[in-house]
């Protein structure tokens, strides 16, 4: 099927081992990180608040970063802003495995998270330049989604072990060379995909914020990943702490949700296909809030098990694929000449829905409960139900 950027004519296959590495890598650095977080003060004659803030200020530059690099992959390029962001992720992590200076640490940490802001969203943008006209487009967001679910799972144990048996230091060694790898591949094969201009110049980013149709994905977007969030934060307490999960069950009991996610990922395209994009919003909602209603007889019965806690989860997981697979090209449509900006709004966008939303309820509610998940998701499906309805008298009545 020929691409609608000649230089892009790739196998999804090979357009996935392209950029799926920049996609996890920017992921990695956070979660893998964690299981050293404690010993950290110890290592680098520091306090716990110091240490903290790698943390804190890693997740701002990630959101924030974006927003700049955003504009500037619409005005350099795609590949440029890619190969430095992938580099600059490189130079830091080898440089945080060489420090034992606090100040140092946290300064690089924070050039980490702009190197893989740039490469986030330069493999966005260039997703939504080759990819928007093409139903290929659906599916990789939806493996995005569901690969991103893996990390927080998997990433802490992956850093554990490499610690464990390498020292902290080799942590960021496998993050050097795991982005060294993915630009080597990009190197010899990411081409440029901005469409040159040809007409006037390009449009402010504001007109992506006074767009319906973004804020209507956009916040989609972020009630299927802020569920997600959710459960990841609350899952440990409710699996381990009420219902008696060793460390290892709970392990492969979280992992039923990302293995739902991959195998929803195949069912996304064939709904596109005869619902549309608005059709499987709104049906994508719909998924959560059923979801949400199952934990909520679940939580009702009293003890957590498999069936009142996973299951319906993984009703809320066929919901986020779902989302995740319509939300973006829902999102950035009709935004070509200044898809940066606009896949760097959309980012910025849900990390604050799912962060401010997704925290408040896990605080306000028993976060040993399933109902900060409950409230979550009835709260915000119902919010971009309403959106949605929205969203379809627009079509129907165009100005």
């Amino acid at each position: 099927m020929p691409s609608k950027t000649p230089a892009w004519g790739y196998s999804l296959p090979s357009a996935l081992l392209l950029m799926a590495p920049f996609d996890i890598l920017a992921s990695l650095a956070m979660d893998i990180y964690l299981p050293i977080v404690p010993i950290m003060p110890a290592m680098l004659g520091t306090s716990a608040g110091v240490i903290q803030l790698t943390l804190s200020l890693y997740m701002v530059m990630l959101g924030i970063g974006q927003i700049v690099f955003g504009p500037l992959s619409d005005r350099l390029g795609r590949r440029p802003v890619l190969i430095g962001g992938g580099a600059l992720y490189l130079f830091a992590s080898l440089s945080l495995a060489g420090t034992s200076n606090a100040a140092m640490f946290v300064a690089l940490r924070v050039l980490q998270a702009a190197g893989a802001s740039a490469a986030l969203v330069a493999t966005f943008a260039t997703v939504r330049d080759v990819y928007a006209e093409r139903p290929e487009g659906t599916v990789i967001y939806s493996l995005f989604s569901a690969m991103l679910s893996f990390v927080p799972a998997l990433g802490p144990i992956a850093g554990a072990l490499i610690a464990g048996q390498f020292g902290w230091r080799a942590i960021f060694i496998t993050l050097a060379l795991m982005m060294a790898a993915a630009l080597l591949n990009a190197g010899f094969g990411w081409h440029e995909t901005r469409q040159s201009p040809s007409g006037p110049a390009l449009r402010p980013a504001r007109v992506v914020l006074a767009s319906y149709t973004f804020w209507t994905y956009t916040t989609g977007f972020g009630a299927a990943m802020g569920a997600f969030f959710v459960f990841f934060s609350t899952a440990p307490r409710v699996l381990i702490d009420r219902a008696g999960y060793s460390p290892v069950a709970f392990s492969f009991a979280f992992a039923t949700a990302a293995i739902v996610m991959i195998a929803a990922t195949r069912l996304v395209p064939g709904c596109v296909k005869r619902w549309g994009p608005a059709g499987c919003l709104r049906r994508a909602m719909a998924l959560l809030l059923i979801g949400a209603g199952l934990l909520a007889v679940g939580e009702g019965l009293g003890h957590p098990s498999w069936w009142s806690f996973l299951a319906p989860m993984w009703v809320i997981a066929a919901g986020i694929v779902l989302a995740g697979g319509v939300a973006a090209n829902g999102a950035l449509a009709g935004f070509d000449d200044i898809a940066g900006a606009a896949v760097a709004l959309y980012f910025c966008l849900q990390s604050l829905i799912v962060s401010v939303g997704g925290t408040l309820a896990v605080l306000l509610l028993r976060g040993d409960t399933a109902w900060p998940l409950i409230a979550y998701v009835a709260i915000m499906a119902g919010v971009v139900l309403l959106l949605a309805s929205g969203l379809k008298q627009q079509i129907r009545s165009p100005i």
